[in-house]
């Protein structure tokens, strides 16, 4: 079978080498690169992503392990003082720039979320990557934690961030949340730690739709209530206009309150939307479905190598989170060509153990069943 068929290569294809070179040489400081490239460096996180390596030398001896293989990609082993060198001195701005430039690529992968509307859904949200204070004192959050922020605006039909910014650990979830241009008639599910009537103004004015949590001292009077179903789970479906001071000068657009009871976790909450058209069940559900983000922070924190730092400077870390984020994007990206129901947690996991086997995405991922005609004949005990 040729070498084009490993995983690995599949999995590269909507890399462009001319777009990676070209980045290459605009995020680029210093002298001329000669041991090794910006692309082996490249190749070679990569790897270590997917493999789980946690250590310079641990990268460089699976490299090493896979050279010819490597030299079909246009790579090479590349040299633990090096790999250090290059992540810890060369521009993690090329890593950002790569992603921005697969995203634009990969947004039109096939995909349906969950719902009856058409409508684009996003979840919004933010986690911590903790570090270690003693080694990462740039990243210092508080007088004992350090940590930088992931946040995220996940598409719900894609399972892809279509929307990524990393930032210092201190700064508020909304800072980058606002920075993110949800495309007119989407809805967008978050949850009450990016709660700014200015904002809520903002995106219905652009006709981005929301939904989130109510606060419990937020103070509003009511323009309309509506009749629920009962045994539905709705308690309360209304149309309301926050009146605080605060909401006033923010200038906070009407909006719809929805009391929902949960059977499954016996809890009641309070939805807080600007869209007056889709059922109040339906906006409970919309919410609730926000748990995919949640499982995308769970995907690359257990799949990919953003715990252990092969770095120390910020330039290093940001350079090792791109680069992990890049693994998750091209996986979601060939998620369509797995079975149903696989999620990307799934096929991390595969891909860990087949990276370099010589079959297509396709045969990794969906393996044909052992053919019984060629099985080895079995030996037979005559007495």
């Amino acid at each position: 079978m040729s070498h084009h068929n490993t995983a690995f290569h599949q999995l590269l294809k909507p890399v462009s080498r001319h777009e990676f070179e070209s980045l290459a040489k605009i995020h680029h400081c210093g002298q001329k690169l000669r041991s090794a490239t910006r692309w082996d460096q490249f190749i070679g996180m990569f790897v270590s992503q997917i493999s789980d390596r946690q250590s310079l030398r641990d990268i460089h001896s699976n490299l090493e392990a896979q050279r010819h293989k490597l030299y079909h990609l246009g790579a090479k082993p590349i040299a633990r003082s090096t790999l250090a060198r290059l992540n810890e001195k060369q521009p993690a701005e090329l890593y950002q720039s790569l992603f921005g430039k697969l995203l634009a690529r990969c947004k039109n992968t096939p995909g349906k979320h969950k719902f009856r509307f058409k409508n684009p859904l996003y979840s919004l949200d933010a986690s911590a990557i903790d570090l270690a204070m003693n080694l990462f004192p740039w990243a210092a959050h508080r007088d004992d934690t350090a940590n930088v922020k992931l946040s995220v605006g996940l598409n719900h039909g894609t399972l892809i961030p279509e929307f990524v910014a990393l930032s210092d650990g201190n700064e508020s979830d909304m800072i980058e949340g606002r920075k993110f241009d949800f495309p007119k008639g989407s809805i967008v599910a978050f949850d009450k730690g990016y709660f700014d009537y200015e904002w809520y103004k903002t995106l219905t004015n652009k006709g981005i739709f929301f939904v989130t949590r109510l606060r419990s001292n937020a103070v509003y009077e009511i323009h309309a209530d509506y009749p629920v179903k009962p045994n539905s789970g709705v308690l309360a479906d209304q149309d309301i206009q926050p009146n605080s001071a605060h909401a006033l000068k923010r200038g906070a657009p009407a909006m719809r309150r929805v009391v929902y009871h949960c059977s499954e976790t016996d809890k009641t909450y309070e939805f807080l939307t600007n869209n007056f058209d889709l059922s109040a069940k339906t906006i409970a559900g919309i919410y609730k479905d926000r748990w995919q983000v949640e499982l995308f922070f769970k995907a690359i924190k257990q799949s990919l190598s953003i715990k252990t730092f092969l770095g120390r400077s910020r330039n290093a870390v940001m350079t090792q989170i791109w680069i992990a984020m890049t693994v998750y994007l091209l996986v979601a990206y060939a998620r369509y060509a797995a079975r149903s129901g696989w999620t990307v947690l799934r096929m991390l996991r595969v891909l860990q153990m087949n990276l370099f086997e010589r079959k297509t995405l396709q045969e990794v991922l969906n393996p044909s069943p052992p053919d019984p005609c060629k099985n080895e004949p079995q030996m037979r005990l005559v007495i």
